[in-house]
């Protein structure tokens, strides 16, 4: 059987790429397991530095496949306790893209609807192509919502839109994504986005690791806590990472008007 989450490492960045083609790579529970192992290894590698997320064949993730049931069957199975606890373990794969201590890339063509808009919405930044279609998709089959979305959402593009999004369950183009301020760059067609994506990825791999943790701490920090207690978290942050080599590299690089190289 086919692998349904591939991986590729190379040069910093881990490309995890959703592989059920055939099935617009809509999630079951096996596809979740898959995900989710392959985002905690991704996490935890010390080689890896930033995240690549997409999907193979023509979509990106249209949500949980309903040929298994409502909602994909996802995490369905038993009594609503332990159906609960199986989701939520599977959610985590969103919770990984938005706090993993790495740069995190959703590189989005063709469907991107349900709990595959949700994983989207996880992560740090968010790249389209012209193919790109986004609807949350949720009350289209008698459903909430899962894999944080509603909160994600919110936070990218507002409430009264997200509550559009979600209420009307109209589907998104990818101009109307750039305009909502979902995506940051729509490219032109799927290669394109590849490379763009490819290309982000290499920048931020090359880039102070320990400086864009702190910057992506501070900035999930931004939506939880206090402005006082930001501040106060800040303040550790930037001095933690004054006292460290790679700022003593960047400001060496930039009196010597060079690239900096970080080790």
């Amino acid at each position: 059987m086919a692998e349904m989450v591939l991986c590729e490492r190379a040069d910093g960045v881990a490309t995890v790429t959703m592989n059920r083609p055939q099935r617009l790579n809509t999630m079951t529970d096996a596809f979740l397991e898959e995900l989710l192992g392959a985002l905690e290894r991704a996490a935890d590698a010390p080689d890896v530095r930033v995240v690549v997320l997409r999907g193979s064949g023509k979509a990106f993730c249209a949500g949980g496949d309903l040929k298994e049931g409502i909602g994909g069957g996802v995490g369905g199975r038993g009594g609503i306790t332990t159906a609960t606890g199986n989701l939520r373990r599977y959610m985590r794969t969103a919770q990984l893209l938005r706090e993993m201590p790495k740069p995190t890339i959703a590189a989005v063509h063709g469907a991107c609807a349900g709990a595959g808009l949700s994983l989207a919405c996880a992560a740090d930044l968010r790249l389209a192509s012209r193919s790109a279609v986004f609807a949350t998709a949720f009350v289209t089959v008698g459903l909430s919502g899962d894999f944080g979305g509603t909160w994600t959402l919110s936070r990218i593009v507002g409430s009264a839109r997200a509550r559009q999004a979600y209420l009307l369950s109209d589907r998104i183009d990818a101009d109307t994504a750039l305009a909502w301020g979902l995506v940051s760059e729509v490219t032109g067609d799927d290669e394109a986005l590849w490379a763009r994506a490819a290309e982000l990825a290499g920048r931020l791999a090359a880039g102070p690791s320990g400086a864009l943790r702190a910057v992506k701490a501070n900035v999930n920090d931004a939506e939880e806590v206090t402005f006082a207690e930001a501040l106060e978290r800040e303040a550790a942050r930037h001095i933690a990472a004054s006292r460290t080599e790679e700022a003593a590299e960047a400001t060496r690089a930039f009196l010597e008007k060079r690239p900096p190289v970080f080790r």
